[in-house]
């Protein structure tokens, strides 16, 4: 990811999002979410090169500042809260537009925030429908908003969407995860899968008051 255009066009994938130009010049561009106007990516060319100022939480902004030399401190805001991210090819893609989603969630409360929160709550060796994952998010309706979130999930390494399955059990496509991955995923998490398939009375779990928790008598490996 190497243009404003590419950083402009994820950033507005997200719910309720808009761009605004509210300075004179037109160097600096934000995407600011609709009602709280507050913006979570600001755009501008410094250098020769687009910069982006993403908001983090502080162990991803020390982390992502140690890790790769294009992640400064931002440039003209408040250092403690805020990334400058220089589009210079030398980070992947796939961490910006982690970086993107992370500042979007810090400033929203949204149905794909709870999303996430729901589902770091399923405990390791088991595994929850798309349904229970949004009654956990708080609407039992918006179990295909629960796929989609899933979908483009900011941070793998925490949100463990491969113990989400269907109301049968079944697992994601290859798609989802590439050719393999959730059922090698699951099996070392200790849940069996036969056929792409994995059974909920032993490994599902149950919600009670938008909490999860393991059936009586059942795989209780907490």
């Amino acid at each position: 990811m190497k243009t404003r255009q590419e950083a402009l066009e994820y950033a507005l994938s997200f719910p309720g999002t808009y761009t605004d130009t509210p300075f004179r010049e037109t160097n600096r561009v934000l995407v600011r979410v609709k009602g709280s106007r507050k913006a979570f990516l600001w755009s501008f060319e410094r250098n020769g090169r687009i910069c982006l100022n993403l908001k983090a939480g502080p162990d991803w902004r020390d982390l992502w500042r140690g890790a790769y030399a294009a992640v400064l401190p931002a440039y003209h805001q408040n250092k403690e809260h805020w990334n400058t991210v220089i589009l210079d090819g030398t980070i992947p893609d796939e961490e910006i537009r982690r970086m993107i989603a992370h500042s979007y969630d810090l400033i929203t409360d949204t149905p794909s925030k709870r999303i996430y929160e729901a589902v770091r709550r399923i405990p390791k060796g088991h595994v929850a429908t798309y349904a229970q994952v949004a009654e956990m998010a708080g609407n039992k309706k918006m179990s295909r908003a629960v796929g989609n979130a899933l979908h483009r999930n900011p941070d793998p390494d925490t949100i463990p969407c491969f113990r989400v399955v269907n109301a049968q059990g079944k697992l994601s496509g290859n798609f989802a995860f590439g050719e393999g991955v959730q059922e090698r995923l699951l099996r070392e998490d200790g849940v069996e899968v036969v056929d792409g398939q994995v059974d909920l009375k032993i490994y599902g779990i149950a919600v009670a008051d938008g909490m999860p928790y393991a059936e009586a008598g059942e795989h209780t490996d907490l």
